[in-house]
């Protein structure tokens, strides 16, 4: 978290998170991102490598194409930044959306020759 002395001066809060949930970032939870992301008067922003959107709008977030295991740094500026970056970091981390995490993978069996 940054703060500045000046007195006009927002806020400022960033968080990496990762998209944990099977299916990713698809419609569903990037407006569900975008509804808790608007319940706050901060600026917030979501970025990947490629891509710095507005976090408040369905059609930018959609661009992210996040997939499961994603990073994305999300960035709030104003009175607000911290609460909305815990916020959006529960639903997208440990919440995941209300969504299922990937199925876990199963460990290939070595098969031991009959020694009889």
């Amino acid at each position: 978290m940054h703060k500045s002395n000046d007195k006009n001066a927002k806020l400022v809060c960033e968080k990496e998170v990762e998209i944990k949930n099977a299916d990713g970032l698809h419609m569903r939870p990037a407006m569900q991102f975008v509804d808790a992301a608007s319940r706050f008067d901060c600026d917030i922003t979501v970025s990947n490598s490629k891509t710095n959107v507005d976090g408040k709008s369905i059609m930018q977030m959609s661009m992210l194409a996040a997939t499961c295991g994603s990073k994305l740094n999300i960035k709030a500026e104003g009175a607000d930044a911290q609460q909305a970056i815990d916020a959006l970091q529960e639903l997208v981390e440990e919440k995941m959306f209300g969504e299922p995490p990937p199925p876990k993978k199963r460990e290939a069996r070595s098969i031991k020759p009959d020694t009889k």
